[in-house]
């Protein structure tokens, strides 16, 4: 029988349950950097466990040893990847001074000076009139400090976050096993199977994925970096490395690294010299970019969802598509990973359903 005492304890107990539910997602959107770190520690983490398996398997490192020269691995990696900016930045600032800024500072002199003799010719004296309106005292440099105190502080967010995500992917790959140990504890025991399962499978198509995702990225490079050669583009091995890296935006991203590949070619032929050959050697480097991913996107990206995560080409376009849509271009980065996760969690939970079965045949 359903009494007063009871409806009461229901909607108690609903209140409760909603106002946790509602807290739980505020601290979550308050600690949204430790998410992001952990995610990409995460990542880092399925990339370097073949890595620490081979150590251990083939060189006989103990467990210790083959994660901390992993580590070592990844840390020199990001540095030489940081590195390649710094040669970059500098010969395209060589570049842009190539301009002509006496010619655009005189006639600049001379805009001010028409704009001066149409006020005189009307009998407003400009000088006194700025001098009145007094524009000097009104004009706030604050912005340079504070420019600069916001780019210390994004230096130092983002030396930070590297510290971290270096932090937490060392103890993932170290403390692996510790970390299933410690979720049979908490994991339900009718579940537990399953879970585990999901976790072990999951663990092994991400990192084949991720590990393919590098090899997609490296043939890109290659191929960009003959392009770039052939037509003697300044800085042909960093140009192409960043280019090739913006592969992991699916479908936007070689749009992206085709604008920038052109912009970047014209940038290095601002000499007076060798502006003639600059619309050409531009045409050129796009045209061979796009036989480059015309081979990526026939041959290369195929392969690798087909291998990596077991998932018709057409299954990943639509799912990275409605990604996209929905959450802009980090989803369309996530959109494969997580897709996978789902399916794999369904293949454990859901069998013997009939959609979960078309769509996870082969895992």
């Amino acid at each position: 029988m359903i009494t007063s005492k009871t409806i009461g304890n229901g909607i108690l107990r609903a209140v409760i349950i909603t106002t946790g539910a509602l807290l739980l997602l505020y601290i979550l959107f308050l600690i949204q950097p430790v998410i992001y770190f952990l995610f990409i520690a995460l990542i880092v983490t399925m990339i370097g466990n073949p890595i620490v398996r081979f150590l251990e398997t083939k060189l006989k490192f103990n467990h210790i040893a083959a994660v901390v020269v992993t580590m070592i691995f990844f840390i020199l990696l990001l540095a030489g990847f940081i590195m390649m900016f710094v040669p970059l930045i500098i010969s395209q600032s060589e570049n842009l001074s190539l301009l002509d800024t006496a010619k655009l500072q005189n006639d600049l002199t001379q805009l001010a000076e028409r704009i001066n003799n149409y006020f005189s010719d009307r009998n407003i004296d400009t000088e006194n009139l700025l001098k009145e309106s007094n524009i000097a005292s009104k004009i706030n440099l604050n912005f340079i400090p504070n420019f600069l105190n916001s780019f210390l502080g994004t230096l130092g967010n983002i030396g930070m976050a590297i510290g971290s995500i270096i932090f937490i992917t060392f103890f993932f790959l170290k403390d692996k096993k510790l970390f299933t140990i410690n979720a049979k504890k908490i994991l339900p025991t009718e579940h537990e199977d399953k879970i585990l399962n999901s976790f072990r499978k999951i663990n092994h198509l991400l990192s084949r994925y991720f590990i393919g995702l590098i090899g997609q990225i490296t043939i890109l490079f290659v191929l960009y970096l003959i392009v770039l050669l052939i037509f003697g583009v300044q800085n042909a091995f960093i140009i192409a490395f960043i280019t090739a890296l913006l592969n992991i935006i699916p479908y936007v991203g070689p749009l992206i690294a085709t604008i920038l590949v052109a912009v970047l070619t014209m940038l290095g032929h601002l000499d007076p010299q060798s502006q003639g050959d600059m619309f050409s050697t531009t045409l050129y480097v796009l045209i061979g970019y796009s036989v480059a991913q015309i081979i990526d996107n026939n041959v290369t990206t195929p392969l690798i969802f087909s291998n990596s995560v077991n998932s018709h080409p057409l299954e990943i376009f639509i799912v990275i598509l409605a990604s996209g849509f929905l959450f802009g271009v980090l989803g369309m980065i996530v959109a494969v990973p997580i897709y996978t996760i789902i399916k794999v969690v369904a293949k454990e939970f859901f069998p013997e359903n009939p959609v979960v079965k078309v769509l996870t045949r082969g895992i």
